[in-house]
């Protein structure tokens, strides 16, 4: 039995419904009818719940699927183009607000600059949480790391050269090279485990915030989609670079609040794996890909900008929590 699931064919159940539009979508995979129009997305808040859960929704028929849900609606075209209004709506926001400027190289570059008193997430849990700020934060990010390294395995095939080979040596890494129980998601429930929490793929999505449900959608929109390699290239070395740094304050906030030993290796892992990762990213897959392709560049800082922007989007959600203060 796998630890975070039961395996592969362990499906997860279908989530609560936060609006008409994902109610209409969850209603479509029940078998009851029902489906908004793929222009019901434009009322739908581009980085609210209610079109974040539906997209979610969509998405996740490409991984594990819900059960009881018939596999044949993952290419349902009247649902695809459902997917594919919200897919715009979230896109355009994010080509609006996600902005960088100078250079790609400047873009990269920013990733390793952090200030001398940082005041994220991973700060505030080194210097000043606690084992419940732990516990919410694992709860969020299982979102993500329970799939850890899979919405990225999409890209594999749209890169060449330097780029695939060097994508494919992290990966490798990220799948535990070769070995079941050091797959990345696999310590990843450790950790959950550590900490008192299920460990199940997908149990956590109705407490996902819309901030960490739009965090998730970006890797898999970016990665199902031929045109938007290059993002994922840039959504993927963002995540690389700026990863071990991080990793070292969670370990430490892991070790200070007593999570576990599991709680703490999974971080402690990411230090060292991701410094290696970052070098690889930068020197193979980005300059592999463009050195085939330099056209798209824009895009890579895309990628970048719009992880960074949806990062903080999260980190202040859920450090105005903690703080006791309203999100902007």
């Amino acid at each position: 039995m796998d630890a975070y699931g039961g395996g592969a064919h362990i499906a997860p159940e279908l989530p609560r419904a936060r609006g008409p539009f994902s109610e209409g979508v969850l209603a479509r995979l029940r078998g009851a009818g029902g489906l908004p129009r793929p222009g019901d997305a434009r009322a739908a808040d581009p980085y609210g719940e209610d079109l974040h859960l539906a997209l979610y929704a969509c998405y996740e028929l490409h991984y594990r699927g819900f059960a009881g849900v018939d596999p044949d609606l993952e290419w349902d075209p009247d649902l695809l183009a459902v997917r594919k209004g919200a897919e715009d709506s979230f896109l355009t926001a994010l080509r609006r607000d996600a902005t960088g400027t100078g250079s790609l190289e400047d873009v990269l570059a920013g990733l390793l600059v952090e200030p001398v008193h940082g005041q994220g997430v991973s700060d505030f849990l080194k210097d000043h949480g606690e084992l419940r700020h732990v516990r919410e934060y694992a709860v969020q990010r299982s979102l993500y790391h329970l799939k850890e390294a899979d919405p990225h395995a999409w890209v594999l095939p749209r890169l060449g050269g330097r780029a695939k080979a060097g994508m494919a040596a992290i990966e490798y890494d990220e799948f535990g090279a070769g070995r079941a129980e050091r797959v990345h998601a696999r310590l990843f429930a450790d950790l959950m485990a550590d900490l008192g929490l299920e460990t199940a793929y997908g149990h956590y999505v109705d407490e996902g915030h819309a901030e960490m449900l739009a965090l998730v959608n970006l890797m898999s929109l970016f990665g199902l989609h031929r045109r938007l390699r290059g993002a994922l290239v840039g959504h993927f070395a963002a995540v690389e670079i700026t990863s071990s740094p991080a990793s070292r304050r969670l370990a430490q906030a892991m070790r200070r609040v007593g999570a576990g030993s599991a709680a703490e290796f999974f971080y402690v892992e990411h230090v060292e794996a991701d410094a290696v990762h970052e070098q690889v990213v930068r020197r193979e897959v980005v300059a592999g890909l463009l050195a085939d392709e330099p056209e798209l560049a824009a895009d890579v800082a895309f990628g970048v900008t719009a992880t960074g922007f949806l990062e903080e989007r999260l980190g202040e959600r859920l450090l105005a929590g903690w703080r006791g203060r309203p999100a902007r």
